[in-house]
């Protein structure tokens, strides 16, 4: 209980409206039928909110597709040209829309084999995962380009997220024990700096899957501290003095085995994810696209710290 009260202290967030958040979150499927189903996740959704990439898994597999919104809702969806023959997940645009960064096992050089992952000693065939950009233009997509090694340094990198200054957040290894940690790497004179370990949470949590806010005045991410608990998703607040404490969203957002792949929607206050939990439409044990207003945790935190306002979809 002190170390709840602590949280909250630290927040400037009061018990009744940490409980006023929760109670208001009511999380519902993301175009069910159409964009969430068979195994689909993490929308990554144009300035103007009437595209969506996402990716959607197929057994071994995985394909980056799109949907966009029309007067009948959003359309069947369709792969990205520059996917579909590889494992491609984890879609994520940058802020202004002009470029996208995925996750991929698609070798560095023609003909070679699929990336392999490596941890603890034991190497997994084409289940590597590296960072790769792609630019935009239009409906036009350029030839995808891997990120430097200093950001794709091990065989496990993965889930990043773009703020609106250019530097990119993600999973990927770092001392000690070449463990897994979210990471920053800034963007300047048209490159990638070597990046850094986020000073997020205690030392014993395991975070993945972060959504910047553009601005970096909050960010929305997975995170447990036991190998067998469930990830939950949590928020924390920028401050000069660096990241708040997470705060659990509560039993009404977080449910099944596991609650994943935080994007944020065009307007920067929907949070989307996917999650097994009960009442989705994919198949037993399957995940669906879920989304919810953080409207509520902003508010609650608003009068502490600046939080940029709601943006237009446009």
């Amino acid at each position: 209980m002190r170390a709840a009260t602590g949280i909250l202290t630290l927040l400037g967030l009061s018990a009744a409206g940490i409980a006023a958040a929760g109670a208001a979150a009511l999380p519902s499927v993301f175009a069910p039928g159409i964009v969430s189903d068979a195994d689909s996740a993490s929308p990554a959704f144009t300035p103007d909110g009437k595209t969506v990439y996402f990716m959607r898994g197929a057994g071994e597999g995985s394909t980056l597709m799109q949907s966009q919104l029309g007067a009948a809702g959003w359309s069947a969806p369709q792969a990205l040209p520059f996917s579909g023959k590889w494992r491609d997940l984890d879609p994520a645009l940058a802020p202004d829309g002009s470029y996208l960064v995925f996750v991929s096992n698609r070798p560095l050089t023609a003909g070679a084999p699929p990336l392999d992952a490596v941890r603890a000693g034991q190497r997994h065939i084409g289940k590597g995962m590296h960072i790769w950009r792609v630019e935009r233009r239009g409906a036009v997509w350029s030839e995808p380009v891997h990120l430097p090694a200093e950001i794709n340094s091990c065989s496990m990198t993965f889930a990043p997220n773009v703020a609106a200054d250019g530097s990119i957040y993600f999973i990927g290894c770092a001392a000690p024990a070449d463990g897994l940690y979210l990471k920053r790497s800034l963007f300047q004179g048209g490159k990638y700096l070597p990046p850094f370990k986020v000073a997020l949470g205690d030392a014993g949590a395991q975070i993945r899957d972060p959504a910047i806010a553009p601005d970096r005045s909050f960010i929305v991410f997975s995170i447990k501290h036991e190998p067998s608990a469930a990830y939950r998703l949590a928020i924390a607040f920028h401050s000069e003095q660096g990241w708040s404490a997470p705060l659990d969203l509560g039993d009404a957002v977080n449910g099944g085995t596991h609650n994943m792949g935080a994007q944020l929607g065009c307007d920067r206050r929907t949070l989307y994810y996917y999650s097994d939990r009960t009442g989705g439409t994919a198949q037993a044990g399957g995940d669906s696209i879920w989304q919810v207003s953080l409207t509520p945790w902003l508010q609650a935190h608003a009068g502490e710290r600046p939080v940029a306002p709601p943006r237009p979809c446009t």
